[in-house]
């Protein structure tokens, strides 16, 4: 089998695992507890929490920890507006986030907040001076996306940081999922007031995921109960999870200093060799992400493509995974302007560091393959 289905999801590393299982087996006490076997519980996620820190640049108390890049998502953006909302009611986002920010975003609107979702240029960029033309007097808070999930297009964070730091009551949140480990950021340089991370896009752990949140911002709390994580997210730590998400994100960034340079000529193979093929369309812009390329087959559904890969040992997806079983076109697709019936044929690759150039070069050969088969039934249909 290979796997080219890592914005899903990637496969944790060995030692990760490893990690999980030896904090679960020999340090399982609860890390809230007054004896010292939770307290050593309460150790290892302290140091965690430095290394985290210290691998995205931040100070160690600008680390929360969550289960993932959707709480995560949704403390930002609902506690955000919840807190500042004396402030103001507006909030700036764009038109191809991801659903655990959309949807953070609608259920502010049914409760008196008013969204501005803004298009995105055929490359699936915001404009710079887009967001600043949408702030007014009671806009507090502006969320993008660094890297889109079904596309691969980088926003420019830095630069809308440096325009919003003009704009003292706007707090900046950043959706890093997908970039973690593929693209950097300077949190401090690019002036984020908020960050969402999720562990098992770096080869982490599904249910683990930290959120960066600059010193001096405040969120109103979105779990409640027993006031872990600095009051804003409450529930017995996930030890083992949180261990190893460090661990994990550790060895993605040393695998990012070391490969990153193959990723890319990985993608530069595939996004050429797909170019050849004249029923072949591809929505990610050429100078996007190094691990994700999204396409239409003309004439094809994209989950006849995906089965038919599958059945070559070829594991790729269409749309984003929390959306794929909606049987509709990706949003994303629909708001570059890409037309429905195009959109639904869309076929996601997503790589990884530990992905080759041989798997590469079997990948465009099975999918000639199933091309070829595709094509002649439908002749034969005709």
């Amino acid at each position: 089998m290979i796997y080219f289905d890592n914005s899903a999801t990637t496969k944790p590393y060995e030692e990760v695992l490893d990690t999980y299982i030896k904090i679960n087996r020999d340090f399982y006490g609860n890390a809230s507890s007054l004896h010292n076997f939770g307290g050593k519980s309460e150790s290892l996620i302290s140091k965690a929490r430095e290394q985290i820190a210290s691998l995205v640049g931040a100070k160690t108390s600008e680390i929360i920890f969550t289960s993932g890049g959707t709480e995560g998502n949704n403390l930002a953006i609902k506690g955000a507006a919840l807190k500042y909302r004396n402030r103001g009611n507006h909030i700036i986002t764009t038109s191809i986030e991801h659903p655990s920010v959309l949807e953070p975003c609608r259920q502010l609107e049914q409760i008196g907040f008013k969204v501005t979702y803004l298009p995105v240029n055929s490359d699936g960029t915001v404009s710079v001076e887009d967001i600043e033309a949408a702030i007014t007097d009671h806009t507090i808070l502006v969320s993008t996306i660094h890297v889109n999930n079904e596309i691969g297009s980088i926003q420019p964070v830095k630069e809308i940081g440096k325009m919003l730091s003009r704009y003292s009551k706007v707090i900046y949140h950043i959706d890093h999922v997908q970039g973690a480990g593929k693209i950097p950021i300077n949190l401090y340089e690019s002036n984020v007031d908020l960050c969402t991370f999720s562990a098992h896009k770096f080869h982490g752990l599904k249910g683990s995921g930290f959120l960066y949140k600059r010193q001096g911002i405040l969120l109103d709390p979105q779990v409640t109960g027993g006031n872990q994580e600095q009051r804003l997210r409450s529930g017995t730590e996930n030890t083992g999870g949180i261990v190893a998400m460090a661990k994990a994100f550790r060895m993605e960034l040393l695998d990012q200093q070391n490969k990153y340079d193959s990723l890319q000529q990985i993608r530069n193979f595939l996004f050429s060799e797909l170019q050849k093929n004249a029923q072949i369309v591809i929505h990610s812009p050429q100078n996007g992400a190094p691990h994700i390329i999204n396409f239409s087959v003309i004439g094809q559904k994209g989950e006849v493509i995906v089965h038919a890969l599958e059945q070559e040992g070829m594991i790729v997806s269409t749309t984003s995974a929390c959306s794929s079983k909606e049987n509709a076109p990706s949003n994303t697709l629909l708001a570059l302007g890409i037309n429905e019936e195009i959109a639904k044929a869309a076929v996601r690759i997503s790589l990884s560091y530990e992905n080759t150039m041989e798997e590469a070069k079997q990948f465009i050969e099975a999918l000639n393959n199933v091309l070829e088969r595709l094509n002649k039934v439908m002749r034969r249909k005709k």
